[in-house]
């Protein structure tokens, strides 16, 4: 399963929706993980704007996007490539992505999603 990740762009203020992978152990916040870092579109857009949504099957969350830091959120940091990589990795060809890429938590807002 995915989720469908909207962001506002950064330069033009419209939706723009990604499918991305996720991990979840809690249930107020998702995990996702960006392969090309703050290089990515998603990123720079939830940078600026880090109100955001996301869709995971047929429900529609509000969320607050965080870039994590791994000096100043490591537990967290960790957790999220921890849950990733066991709900994706098959074999060793995810284990440079799990280690480089850049974890952002999603802080979910039932009270104030559709």
């Amino acid at each position: 399963m995915f989720c469908y990740l909207t962001t506002t762009g950064r330069r033009t203020g419209t939706p723009h929706t990604i499918e991305i992978w996720f991990g979840r152990e809690r249930e107020q916040t998702i995990y996702l993980m960006a392969g090309a870092r703050d290089r990515s579109d998603w990123v720079r857009n939830l940078m600026a704007e880090p109100r955001v949504s996301v869709r995971i099957g047929d429900d529609e969350i509000h969320a607050t996007a965080r870039v994590l830091d791994p000096d100043r959120d490591a537990d967290e940091d960790a957790l999220a490539r921890r849950l990733l990589l066991a709900k994706y990795q098959k074999g060793e060809e995810l284990a440079g992505w799990g280690r480089g890429a850049l974890p952002v938590a999603l802080d979910l807002d039932f009270e104030g999603s559709p």
